[in-house]
């Protein structure tokens, strides 16, 4: 699928402002996956979708997680997990997008998981650092995705976790997941 069809489909989908953060993300992607040797095209597709179901209803996408056989946990970390695995679902079956990298790319923008590839970690960070983005720490991590993948999204994860955990809110596992398993890929590394 071609850009321009791409952007046509998810922008009837999305509030202005989240179709400007859309633009943002698919740029900071093509850019990510050409530092880091991912498909620019996979990356770009990717990041057109990730937020393709964030306006769906609540009601609709707890009904996905249940009929789809999602994992039952995402409805207990509060609904804004929901539109990423939903969305890669609804990519799939609306968009006809049937490419499994883009689509996990899609399904754990906002979680992570363990043992990403590199498309999931260009997604996850383009979400986080795209320029329209202003909030405590993310310059140092634009910083950092210009040198390292795996510790730009590892410093994002602990901006994410401090966050909610001064928000007293609850920590989807699978995040902790995605934090230990980005840290044991890079002191494997050394």
């Amino acid at each position: 699928m071609d850009r321009e069809k791409a952007l046509e489909i998810v922008k009837a989908q999305l509030t202005e402002h989240r179709y400007i953060h859309t633009l943002g993300v698919m740029e900071t992607a093509i850019e990510l996956a050409d530092r880091y040797g991912a498909c620019k095209e996979k990356a770009e597709l990717a990041a057109i979708f990730h937020d393709y179901a964030k306006f769906r209803s609540k009601n609709e996408m707890r009904e996905i997680v249940m009929q789809q056989g999602m994992p039952e946990s995402l409805l207990h970390y509060g609904t804004e997990l929901l539109h990423a695995p939903v969305g890669a679902y609804l990519v799939k079956e609306e968009a006809g997008i049937e490419d499994l990298e883009v689509l996990e790319a899609i399904a754990y923008h906002t979680t992570g998981r363990a043992a990403m590839g590199t498309l999931e970690k260009i997604i996850f960070l383009a979400d986080y650092i795209e320029p329209g983005r202003n909030f405590p720490g993310v310059d140092e991590v634009r910083q950092q995705a210009k040198e390292n993948l795996n510790l730009a999204c590892i410093q994002a994860l602990k901006n994410t976790v401090g966050f909610l955990m001064k928000q007293n809110q609850l920590i989807y596992p699978e995040t902790i997941y995605t934090y230990n398993s980005l840290l044991a890929e890079v002191k494997n590394k050394k």
